[in-house]
């Protein structure tokens, strides 16, 4: 496996709660929260364009939401879970509690 995308040294609230207000931002990390392994981008039910979904990726990384890691020729993205719960604990739970329909 190649190196990982860099995450910021410290998360950030704001960035991390404006990534995850948009709709299908929150769509991949309900996907990523559900998943016991690593997706490929390629691989995320979504109806957007690649190039509208590589914007989505590269803001929930750049808010420290997502890590990013080649295998090969896949992108493949994993939740930073424990990194969120030790700077916002219980912070997504609850964003997905009020999220249910």
């Amino acid at each position: 496996m190649a190196s990982n995308t860099q995450a910021p040294a410290a998360l950030d609230v704001i960035a991390v709660l404006h990534a995850l207000a948009d709709p299908v931002r929150l769509d991949i990390v309900r996907q990523l929260r559900e998943s016991d392994t690593a997706i490929a981008c390629g691989r995320f039910d979504t109806r957007v364009a690649k190039s509208t979904l590589s914007h989505h990726f590269k803001t929930l990384r750049e808010a420290g939401i997502i890590a990013t890691h080649r295998d090969g020729g896949q992108a493949l993205n994993t939740l930073r879970t424990a990194e969120l719960e030790a700077s916002f604990p219980g912070l997504l739970g609850a964003i997905f509690r009020q999220a249910q329909p």
